[in-house]
């Protein structure tokens, strides 16, 4: 978004205002340390013979006794059968739940990646599973081929991404595991199986999903269309004003989401659909300057609520801040910076806007936070363990400074959503076991009965996935 931080900083007029207000309460809130108890930001010491590991949040951390890096399924089969277990894949570290860790070995897929083939006729397309988002947008666009929705974030491996329900957001849009026609997927024996919904139509629906529990895939066939342009417009405007529109926005756009910025009454809605018109300059980018900003408000008047909202809606630009043109690769997804770590449940999408009121009104309560919220909507598929099997879905993601107290996430937010029946990203931090899951998932029994059958000895559980799967721990 087109926002510097130089608009959102405290000036004269804001120095002016903070002369009248009382000094107690502001001394009390300066004195603060927002830095949670026990957060250190460097990668820890591993055990001689093992190795140090911890995902891009830093939330996540092993000691295995190796991350290894075949480069072929040769390789791959002799890790597989005689690795020390558990044996976890690991993609680029963007999971904030314990999905990838392991103390007993990770396999990184970066050496089997890459696109494969197009089919000239279909348009289907073959990719390693290593293979980066941002790459493998980047290859079909040089073939003149595009996915038909990204995720807000491109450094995701494919087989991370489809492996947790990594989405984008549209009414009419699937998540992007729903692109999947086949893959290929190494099982504990280090054998490796040919997958389709017409060879194997339960190890598909199951695998599309599959959080790297039922062996680890190495290609997969996809579906793609021809390549495409976007027109992006950026909108920031009074909270209040808004929400009544959530509906008509998600219907009457190919995309759609919003933002909120806590303590401001702002949001920032993003609309995107396809045009003819020509790619037009595409600007600076400076999302980590808005946030920089933001904390910036909340570090000097979040003591302050009725100021930190008047200074936010005083220097903060309103109305439409950006139309750009550019390639749908460009515009929807990009990399992220700043660190942070993110809770999102998805409901059902009726349940979606008067959630949405809920969740603002008590990120404003809470006048520490400053990340965005952010808010989707994403259409039904079927793979078993994809949050949006049997209706589209409402995407709610709070978010914070990996640095800061999150546990707040799950003692006021989590419960909230599973009133509604929300069920969580994969990927994304959650406090959930088997027994609430398989309330959620009409399909969950069945796929642990699969993942039993595909490896009865544990070998790809690690603690969090027995815990999600109600298993016994792997050591």
């Amino acid at each position: 978004m087109q926002i510097s931080r130089r608009t959102m900083l405290i000036g004269a007029g804001g120095a002016g205002a903070l002369a009248t207000v009382p000094v107690v309460q502001k001394l009390r809130w300066d004195g603060r340390d927002f830095v949670r108890e026990g957060y250190d930001p460097n990668l820890h010491a591993a055990p001689e013979g093992k190795e140090a590991w911890m995902n891009w949040a830093g939330n996540q951390r092993a000691t295995p006794h190796g991350v290894l890096w075949p480069e072929n399924e040769a390789e791959l089969a002799e890790i597989v059968r005689s690795a020390a277990g558990p044996i976890r894949p690991v993609g680029s570290g963007h999971s904030f739940s314990g999905v990838a860790p392991s103390d007993g070995t990770m396999i990184h897929l970066g050496g089997i990646e890459g696109l494969r083939g197009i089919d000239p006729a279909t348009g289907e397309a073959s990719f390693g599973a290593g293979t980066m988002l941002f790459n493998a947008a980047q290859e079909l666009d040089a073939k003149g081929r595009a996915f038909e929705n990204l995720s807000d974030i491109d450094v995701q491996t494919l087989a991370g991404a489809f492996s947790t329900a990594t989405h984008g957001t549209g009414e009419k849009l699937t998540a992007l595991h729903d692109y999947i026609t086949g893959f290929r997927i190494m099982t504990p024996s280090g054998e490796t199986l040919d997958v389709s919904a017409d060879s194997n139509p339960d190890l598909f629906a199951a695998g599309k999903v599959s959080l790297g529990a039922l062996g680890v895939i190495t290609e997969y066939r996809l579906r793609t269309v021809p390549a495409f342009n976007l027109k992006r417009t950026v909108t920031v405007e009074p909270v209040r004003d808004f929400l009544g529109r959530i509906g008509e926005l998600g219907a009457t756009h190919r995309h759609f989401e919003f933002f909120y910025f806590p303590g401001t009454e702002l949001v920032a809605s993003l609309v995107h659909d396809v045009t003819d018109a020509p790619i037009s300059d595409a600007g600076e980018a400076d999302d980590d300057e808005v946030l920089q900003g933001l904390r910036q408000l909340r570090d000097a008047l979040g003591w302050a609520p009725f100021l930190r909202r008047w200074m936010a809606q005083s220097e903060f630009p309103q109305g439409v801040i950006e139309d750009r043109v550019d390639s749908s690769h460009a515009l929807l997804a990009t990399a992220r910076p700043t660190q942070f770590v993110e809770m999102e449940y998805h409901l059902p999408l009726e349940e979606g806007p008067a959630m949405v009121a809920r969740v603002i009104d008590m990120l404003d309560r809470r006048k520490e936070v400053y990340f965005p919220m952010e808010y989707r909507h994403v259409a039904a598929d079927d793979a078993w363990l994809s949050p949006f099997n049997g209706g589209p879905r409402a995407s709610i993601a709070i978010h914070s400074s990996p640095e800061e107290r999150y546990d707040f996430f799950f003692t006021e937010f989590e419960p909230m959503y599973l009133e509604k029946g929300g069920r969580p990203h994969w990927g994304k931090l959650h406090g959930l076991g088997a027994d609430r899951l398989k309330a959620l998932y009409p399909d969950f029994e069945r796929f642990v009965e699969l993942r039993r059958d595909m490896d009865p000895e544990g070998k790809f559980l690690n603690p969090h996935l027995a815990q999600v799967f109600g298993e016994a721990a792997n050591a």
